[in-house]
């Protein structure tokens, strides 16, 4: 009887303990976007990694715990700004917006409220920095368009202490080879201000302290598929160096964004090969992110896309299967096989066979390839692309976004705050919870 009671008193304790743990709050808050991502895309990385790897689980796997509803105060169908201001701010907002509401003043973000407690910040993205993703975390704009401002507001007013990705142009003026009409080189202004700079590989592995802005592009980075790893370093390098410089000499904490940009870019391409290597080298990024929360013990790791992008089906035309093993043969995004078939002289069939493993094109797709070349159609690169798609049995239903619910990943302290599905909105009021930030009270000190 005595064995038995205390038994009951252990099971108990070990109850309330593993709740206390679940309901306990993190001190570092990574919070990772993989722009375009729906759930299809999981499905098709995962297949993706079984059939080239025999790998059967994805780290996205491992911490799968809800949904998020994505439309934006003005359309059921989101862009990346409204929904990125969503996570940054905790409010719906216009396609178009950049951290405004509706009205278009200003709403206080993530990384405004981490400032204000001492704590650092970052985003490692590989678009352009002034994309809509990162700027939501980092500027308020009315209009997405307006990049020369965003950077402005990075470089001047967002604090942040770590900034990775692509877009130098935006950074400086057109006479050094940017798109700045102000004549302002604003890297050199962070210079001045004291950030350490780097704008390839091997500065990027030198950078040992913060603050420091990483520049690899002038426009976006490459998609993962046709990246150069001499020249660029992948998504899972660039977070792993954000999080060895954000944890050090830092008692406070630190809030960090990463973006897996170009999954987004391939779904509007309706790219599947550039679509999954950047999914897969995303997921690596998330890899890292859960190790560091692992040995780190109060880091909440939170992964959540803005919207779906493509419309993508794994399986076709009433055709039950799909193959990843025919995606796998293909060596470059669309992007580079469109480039490199315009070019005078190119045997779009030789290179098909070359690039893609495609050897059994039909008559009427060689026609139509070779007629939208020499009429330099402004589809060929879509014609081009559903030839991959239709032998991996790949549909696309657009090339936008589409509306349908996307997969929220959490995991560490604060992992009960995402469970179930949520209005986007919440789930960035969930992150403000979580770091103990209060957004509303902060958009009324800072804005009104």
């Amino acid at each position: 009887m005595l064995l038995r009671i205390a038994s009951l008193f252990l099971l108990a304790f070990w109850s309330l303990q593993c709740n206390a743990q679940a309901q306990s709050l993190p001190k570092n808050l990574i919070l990772m976007i993989p722009d375009g991502f729906g759930p299809a895309s999981l499905t098709m990385a995962r297949d993706f990694q079984q059939a080239t790897t025999g790998k059967m689980q994805l780290a996205l796997d491992e911490f799968l715990v809800g949904n998020a509803r994505t439309y934006a105060s003005n359309s059921r169908v989101t862009d990346s700004a409204a929904g990125a201001t969503a996570y940054s701010c905790g409010i719906k907002t216009y396609n178009g917006a950049i951290a405004v509401a509706p009205d278009g003043t200003p709403c206080a973000t993530l990384f405004e409220a981490a400032k204000k407690r001492g704590l650092k910040t970052g985003v490692v993205v590989t678009t352009r920095i002034t994309h809509a993703t990162p700027a939501a975390f980092s500027s308020h704009v009315p209009r997405r368009a307006n990049e020369d401002d965003i950077a402005t507001q990075q470089i001047e007013n967002s604090g942040m202490d770590l900034i990775f990705g692509g877009g130098g142009k935006y950074f400086i003026p057109k006479e050094a080879g940017g798109a700045r009409a102000d004549g302002r080189n604003l890297l050199l202004e962070a210079k001045r201000k004291g950030y350490a700079l780097a704008g390839n590989l091997a500065e990027f592995h030198q950078l040992s302290k913060l603050p420091a802005i990483a520049v690899f592009a002038p426009d976006h980075m490459a998609y993962e598929v046709d990246r150069d790893p001499t020249k660029e370093p992948s998504l899972a390098e660039m977070t792993e160096k954000a999080l060895q410089l954000l944890q050090k000499n830092n008692p406070k904490g630190f809030v960090l964004m990463v973006e897996g940009s170009r999954i987004d870019h391939a779904g509007h391409a309706n790219d599947p090969a550039g679509h999954v290597h950047d999914i897969l080298a995303y997921d690596a990024a998330v890899r890292k992110a859960l190790e560091f929360a692992r040995r780190d013990g109060q880091t909440l790791v939170v992964s959540v896309a803005d919207h779906e992008t493509g419309g993508m089906t794994l399986g076709r035309n009433g055709v039950y299967q799909w193959k990843p093993e025919a995606l796998a043969k293909v060596k470059n995004s669309v992007d580079t096989l469109a480039a490199l078939a315009k070019k005078p002289g190119a045997d779009v069939v030789a290179l098909l066979k070359e690039k893609t493993g495609i050897t059994d094109l039909t008559e009427e797709e060689i026609t139509t390839l070779k007629s939208e070349i020499a009429a330099a159609a402004p589809r060929f690169a879509f014609t081009l692309i559903h030839i991959v798609s239709k032998r991996s049995i790949i549909g696309w239903t657009t090339d936008g976004h589409s509306a349908v619910d996307v997969t929220v990943h959490a995991y560490g302290p604060g992992t009960y705050l995402f469970r179930g599905n949520h209005e986007n909105a919440a789930v960035g009021q969930a992150l403000a919870k979580a770091m103990r930030f209060d957004l509303k009270a902060l958009t009324k000190t800072m804005f009104k």
